[in-house]
């Protein structure tokens, strides 16, 4: 029972503690935090003025030395700031460090070094193939095989919050003779949860399932913004490109594996059985209850519970090939997509490629309208029948 007292249904309570970075009101220095009810911890501050043997990890501008670190300092620095916040004793010198929520603002919380983002719903998958390609089979040959992914650019990953200004490409609609250039006319969301990676690999070495725990230090919020007019006409044979790179935006704090015990359940059945290295001997399939808002309304609610390919298969296929990790690494779900129409987890599904558009509080959408505002935010079960929080990715698209 911590002394610092939170409302019962905070989704910031001291079993979470997930990491993100800030800066206070006025003050251009970005600090290390820690989400707590309805406040962030300057984790920088008080591991100095509790003299904590890890206070270099925090002491920079973004989570990076810290998730170098690796599994048994990260272990550390969460059992420190859970006694901090459970014993009375510490109140005296933790409390100068909590600063109401409402008075930061928050930034990206790592300095991303490489971004995959993968293609692992079934539903998902099925959906897009019968809108994208009618004629062709629901699934490619490949899908049951491995994880599909491709890879993404690391420069254009933002912090929630970040306009989103509408990309300009070209674009040839199937009933159009040649193709045209101008700002995409079907821009879309897509509903992920990111994987952060902190310890590396070396090159040439291959990571097994197993050691997944070993590298991934939490997880995040993601929403894949996509173009999809753009994304049609370019991806093939080679996949996305223009149609992804203008923005991926992602939650600002970062939930640690430790904090999703709870949520951890067995993932779907896979059949065929996958190679050995895509084999896993424990459950990470995740229990998340994923919510899209649009203009503030609820109109879809995807549960990453169904997805097929698992975050440790999705690490162990990243790097079968020798391929290496790198402090700040960071590999997206897919789009999380449920069975039901309401557990769709992109416009292009909700829409049915724009043939179905879908009720927004009395508006109808097919795609995304300049000045339009999407939140994506998510729950996980905690221990007690509780339930922990990932904040929210929010963005508002500008025009080009």
């Amino acid at each position: 029972m911590s002394w610092l007292e939170l409302a019962e249904d905070t989704l910031f309570g001291p079993d979470n503690l997930p990491y993100g970075v800030f800066s206070r009101a006025g003050g251009p220095e970005r600090r290390i935090g820690v989400a707590v009810g309805g406040y962030v911890l300057d984790l920088a501050a008080a591991s100095e003025d509790l003299a904590a043997p890890f206070a270099p990890l925090v002491a920079g501008e973004a989570l990076n030395p810290l998730l170098a670190a690796g599994r048994p300092r990260w272990q550390e620095v969460r059992n420190y700031v859970r006694e901090w916040l459970d014993d009375a004793r510490f109140a005296d010198q933790v409390r100068p460090h909590l600063v109401p929520a409402g008075e930061v603002t928050m930034h990206l919380p790592f300095e991303v070094a490489d971004y995959v983002d993968f293609y692992s719903s079934e539903q998902h998958a099925v959906n897009a193939g019968k809108i994208f390609r009618p004629d062709a089979a629901d699934l490619p040959p490949n899908w049951k095989h491995l994880p599909i992914g491709y890879h993404g650019r690391a420069g254009t990953v933002v912090v929630s919050g970040t306009p989103v200004v509408r990309p300009s490409g070209q674009r040839k609609p199937r009933n159009a003779a040649e193709p045209s250039f101008g700002p995409s006319q079907r821009l879309d969301i897509e509903a992920e949860v990111g994987f952060v990676v902190g310890t590396p690999s070396t090159l040439g070495t291959q990571v097994s399932t197993s050691d997944f725990e070993q590298h991934v230090f939490g997880v995040c919020l993601v929403n894949d913004w996509s173009a999809r007019d753009i994304q049609a006409w370019e991806y093939q044979p080679l996949g996305p490109f223009l149609g992804k790179s203008f923005a991926t935006s992602v939650s600002p704090w970062i939930v640690p594996l430790e904090a999703l015990e709870h949520a951890r359940v067995a993932p779907p059945a896979q059949d065929p059985e996958p190679f050995e290295y895509l084999r896993t001997k424990e459950n990470w399939g995740l229990d998340l209850a994923i919510e899209v808002r649009l203009n503030g309304h609820l109109v879809s609610s995807p549960p990453f519970a169904t997805q097929y390919w698992t975050a440790p298969q999705q690490l162990a296929h990243m790097t079968v090939n020798g391929a290496s990790l790198r402090t700040g690494d960071f590999f997206a779900s897919g789009t999380v997509t449920g069975p039901a129409r309401e557990q769709r987890g992109s416009f292009l599904e909700l829409s049915w490629g724009g043939q179905e558009p879908f009720d927004v509080g009395g508006e109808t959408r097919t795609f995304l309208e300049d000045g339009d505002e999407v939140v994506l935010s998510a729950t996980a079960p905690g221990p007690e029948g509780k339930r922990i929080g990932f904040g929210e990715v929010r963005g508002r698209i500008v025009p080009g």
